[in-house]
């Protein structure tokens, strides 16, 4: 028998599977790879159980599951972690999921007595699922990553955003400055102005109770006279974002440009940006954005794909290539 070393791989060929959770982005990261997205059923009982059935065996291969767990938030995590362990009872031999936008990321600490750490328990039910692998994007908490015992690819989008700005509007700008929304995003906001070689401020906010509501108090840094890019990491209702406009705007701001990753605009998020004078919003399709809401945006929202990063980086992790690589690290 003839034995070819040099083709050898830990691994079967890749199969990727999409959720329903992720249905352009999946089929956008298939292209990229110029593979087919694998058949499978997920059918939800009248009692809201759902069920998962592969279209064919995945046995020795190499998986990925692409599911981002925005809203429905319960359903498409319960989906993930079904269709993981569905996986992992068919005998995948490495199974990776690839979640753009991990739930609960917010709830990463105890800051208070008698409450939980959801996103540790979310890492937990994802391992136990069967996962080996998992990838994400720009969780809200850096710490996420140690939630989780198996590897992981944590990235960001961060670049999308700042090449988008540098070649498309950084012409336009005057004097431009980089705004943190809140004291929490200071660092990543630092990458942001240095990456783009501007200045910082930031927000100072208080939260106040267990809601979403956050008051914004002090801004920290000048605005005056110049344009202004407020930078996060998501935007939910928008709250913290209209009260960052609002402060930027009463310190003399000019045109004001918003840049998160992760658009969740959650109740009535996209009709409180759509109402704040703002010249554009620059965001990526992490989170599947309804034409309902591109419409009520209109042409002030650019919607950057993020299927090539998480295509990319599939590759290199069949391959066993480094991921750093990609970002000169």
């Amino acid at each position: 028998m003839r034995h070819v070393h040099h083709d050898l791989k830990v691994y079967g060929g890749i199969k990727l599977f999409v959720g329903t959770g992720s249905p352009e982005l999946g089929k956008d990261v298939a292209d990229y790879l110029d593979l087919p997205v694998s058949g499978r059923d997920v059918v939800e009982f009248p009692n809201e159980n759902l069920f998962v059935k592969l279209h064919g065996s995945v046995r020795g291969q190499d998986v990925y599951v692409i599911q981002s767990t925005a809203s429905p938030v319960h359903r498409n995590l319960m989906e993930l972690l079904i269709m993981i362990q569905t996986l992992r009872l068919d005998s995948a031999a490495r199974i990776t999921a690839v979640v753009p936008y991990l739930c609960y990321g917010r709830s990463d600490k105890k800051d208070q007595p008698r409450v939980p750490i959801t996103a540790r328990l979310v890492a937990d039910m994802i391992e136990v699922a069967g996962a080996d692998r998992y990838m994400t994007l720009d969780p809200h908490a850096g710490q996420v990553q140690g939630f989780f015992s198996i590897p992981g690819d944590v990235l960001t989008a961060s670049h999308l955003l700042i090449d988008h700005i540098n070649k498309n509007l950084r012409g336009e700008m005057h004097d431009p400055v980089v705004v943190s929304v809140d004291l929490g995003f200071a660092k990543k906001g630092r990458n942001y102005a240095a990456d783009m070689d501007m200045p910082i401020a930031f927000i100072e906010k208080r939260r106040l109770g267990n809601d979403a509501k956050a008051e914004a108090l002090t801004l920290i840094g000048d605005v005056k006279d110049r344009d202004v890019i407020i930078v996060d990491d998501e935007v939910d209702t928008g709250g913290s974002i209209a009260q960052a406009v609002n402060v930027v705007k009463q310190n003399g701001a000019r045109n004001v440009y918003l840049a998160f990753v992760h658009p969740i605009l959650s109740r009535n998020g996209a009709e409180r940006l759509a109402s704040l004078p703002i010249k554009q919003i620059i965001t990526t399709d992490s989170v599947p954005l309804s034409p309902e809401k591109m419409n009520i945006l209109g042409d002030r929202i650019t919607v950057l794909s993020i299927a090539s990063l998480l295509g990319e980086v599939i590759r290199r992790a069949h391959e066993g290539r480094s991921v750093g690589e990609m970002f000169n690290e």
